[in-house]
């Protein structure tokens, strides 16, 4: 069923159920009456009306669950219904023909719970205690999943099942000849049995993963072998793992042996594509295999309610690296001085901390810049095209509800409307994903700013890239797709991703970048130069966008300070509430841009300066700032980032030394590392470290 919005889906919601409980009233009246051509008729289309619901659309059908009116109910009303009508019906002998149906229909039943029973004990056998990706985990004896109708569909597999057997019954109502009531309830047993059987082969030896156990020392065993260094570690909820994934070049480049450690099941599947082994924990005794693992350290790129369970091994080390930074207070959070150490871009942020006064000690501060920008192409002078591309990409509105977070409520709006009354501009508008998701009115701001833009492009006209442009951005699209996903079937499970996800070739991460590159340039060439463009997908990338781009105006957040890597012109919207004066003085990042009141004034002025660069003002400020918020540009972010991984590596190493000196041989020593030489992993450092360079 196509997506509709909110008021839309509510009344077909209602309408349906209204259509489903007609049906269920008129089958009970013509039951009673009897009238057997409106009997089959309605119980008829009540069983294909919760067909096509439960395979279309279930979550129209989520309030009749909720009130225990779900599908085992209401297909074994509409059966006793039917039952009664023939019980009604005169020429049916109850005895010698209705009976065996009703022994035989409730034997269907019977067989159904019979199922899910196997179901649930099939689907315990194949959740493992961990989950992995990129690791090649075939020992531990992964299976392909079962039918998902068997197994996880209960209420599609009863109607299925039920089709034959109402059938039946209909052509028995019908003409009155207990033959066919027989045959359609038999072929509905036969179905179950043969469904149930089936199923139940996945309870054998053959297919049957490993124990608790067995799964453990398998990883034991992995852990030793691969002898990990430095890991990620990640928690969050669906909408979160942008927070990790924006690190994952970065990981890849490392000296040492990366790992991702999650902890939610579903995040496995939200990391994008990378090469980089992955594990997931979702039970906390589990997760204690680390501690007598070669992990030295681990980073952490956001702050969860999970994240003090993995604080207290006692062998690692932790560094926060956030997912971002601004002046905002999220950016300070008392949180951080549970960390060992906390890793920022430049001397602002340890300026802010040391301001917030929220624990953390400036010894424990460690810049290392933001490795992951190297992609943003620095500042190449005024736009020399017909056209000045403007990228509006505010925040969302955040958990507390202060004004000043998002400038979509108060000033977008105006800020839109002066850009696109200029004919000079080109708009690329890309909200925040979770734009709406707290103020509802920030949602239906979102909105009304890109009905405008779509309003504006309406007006426009000109020439338009011919179809091989479009032809070759569809071909971009399938090898980054390709590239970047892994096909499923439908009913695949986490074993079966398991056993497909399994060892990377190694390749992945460098095509993947090639495409990804290739892609973008077909994007941009698929759209004539004078269409403004809204872009809410995950690409192109905000990074992309940046090159594109010859001026930000954005929110106090850390798209400001990255966009700042490139020198280009920037403007921060104040909703603050605050003068301008006290805007700037509470919020550093803005110090080098443009503040633009609720009501945009100044866009005018701020377009003339991109254009004309001696008429900007801060040129200067802003090459200071770069250097204030994201540190030197020399040495390169990626050697300062992997030298404190290095320095606080080598911390772990020192502090399980002066554990072993006290307590003798009671702190095991991590498995794996009497295999690694000293001499080769001097080497392999070097070699890594001079890749690295050349790459940064």
């Amino acid at each position: 069923m196509p997506s509709a919005g909110p008021a839309t889906r509510r009344l077909v919601q209602v309408a349906t159920l209204c259509a489903m409980f007609a049906l269920f009233t008129a089958q009970i009246i013509t039951a009673l009456l009897p009238n057997v051509p409106v009997l089959v008729a309605v119980s008829a289309a009540g069983l294909a009306l919760d067909l096509y619901f439960q395979y279309r659309d279930p979550g129209l059908l989520a309030l009749l669950g909720k009130v225990r009116f779900d599908v085992t109910v209401r297909q074994l009303l509409r059966d006793m219904l039917v039952l009664v009508g023939l019980l009604r019906i005169d020429g049916i002998e109850p005895l010698h023909e209705q009976a065996p149906l009703t022994v035989a229909l409730c034997a269907c039943y019977a067989l159904h719970f019979c199922c899910q029973a196997v179901a649930v004990l099939v689907r315990r056998t194949r959740t493992l205690p961990i989950v992995t990706r990129n690791i090649d985990a075939s020992a531990l004896r992964l299976t392909k999943a079962p039918p998902r109708v068997l197994a996880r569909r209960p209420g599609h597999r009863l109607l299925a099942l039920s089709v034959p057997a109402t059938a039946g019954l209909l052509a028995t109502a019908a003409t009155k000849d207990g033959l066919w009531g027989g045959i359609g309830v038999g072929a509905a047993l036969a179905l179950a049995l043969g469904g149930t059987a089936y199923l139940g082969t996945w309870l054998l030896k053959g297919k049957r993963a490993k124990t608790e156990q067995q799964v453990m020392e398998w990883l034991d065993g992995w852990l030793a072998e691969y002898r990990p260094t430095v890991a990620m570690y990640f928690s969050g909820g669906t909408t979160s793992a942008y927070q990790a994934n924006m690190w994952l070049s970065t990981l890849s480049q490392l000296d040492g042996r990366p790992l991702i450690v999650l902890r939610e099941r579903f995040m496995v599947q939200k990391i994008d594509a990378t090469d980089v082994p992955v594990i997931c924990f979702p039970k906390v005794s589990t997760m204690f295999s680390l501690e007598n693992s070669t992990l030295k350290m681990m980073l952490h790129p956001a702050n969860a309610a999970k994240t003090s369970q993995v604080l207290r091994i006692p062998t690692i080390k932790h560094a926060f690296i956030n997912h971002g930074e601004s002046d905002k207070l999220s950016s300070c959070n008392p949180y951080a001085k549970a960390y060992d150490e906390v890793w920022v871009a430049g001397p602002a942020a340890r300026e802010r901390y040391a301001l917030a006064e929220v624990g953390v000690e400036d010894k424990d501060i460690v810049e290392v810049g933001r490795p992951q920008l190297a992609p943003i192409r620095p500042y190449a002078g005024p736009p020399t095209g017909t056209y000045t591309t403007v990228l509006y990409a505010p925040t969302w509105e955040g958990w507390d509800g202060n004004p000043g977070n998002t400038s979509v409520v108060l000033a977008g709006e105006n800020v839109v409307r002066k850009l696109l009354a200029d004919d000079s501009v080109r708009l690329l508008y890309k909200p925040h994903p979770m734009t709406g998701s707290v103020d509802p009115r920030a949602g239906r701001a979102n909105e009304r700013i890109k009905a405008m833009i779509t309003e504006a492009n309406a007006k426009r006209s000109g020439a338009r890239p011919g179809p091989e442009a479009a032809a070759e951005l569809a071909r971009r699209t399938a090898e980054l797709d390709r590239l970047t996903s892994t096909d499923f079937r439908v009913s695949a499970d986490e074993m079966e991703r398991m056993l497909i996800q399994g060892r990377p070739d190694g390749r992945r991460e460098a095509l993947i970048a090639e495409a990804t590159a290739a892609w973008e340039r077909a994007y941009w060439a698929s759209f004539p130069q004078w269409e403004h463009q809204i872009i809410t997908d995950a690409r192109p990338g905000i990074f992309a966008c940046f090159n594109e781009a010859d001026l930000l105006i954005s929110d106090v957040s850390s798209v400001v300070s990255d966009w700042l890597s490139s020198e280009k012109p920037y403007a921060v919207a104040n909703t603050s509430g605050l003068s301008e004066e006290a805007f700037r003085e509470a919020f550093p990042t803005v110090s080098a841009g443009v503040v633009l009141t609720p009501k945009a004034g100044g866009v005018k002025g701020l377009l003339e300066s991109v254009r004309h660069p001696e008429k900007d003002a801060f040129t200067a400020a802003r090459a200071e700032l770069k250097v204030q918020l994201l540190g030197p540009s020399e040495p390169p972010s990626l050697i300062r980032f992997n030298e404190a991984v290095r320095a606080l590596c080598e911390r772990a190493d020192e502090r399980r030394a002066r554990m072993e000196s006290r307590t003798g041989s009671e702190i095991p020593a991590p498995r794996g590392a009497a295999e690694e030489a000293p001499e080769e992993l001097a080497i392999e450092a070097d070699a890594a470290g001079t890749e690295d360079s050349v790459t940064a």
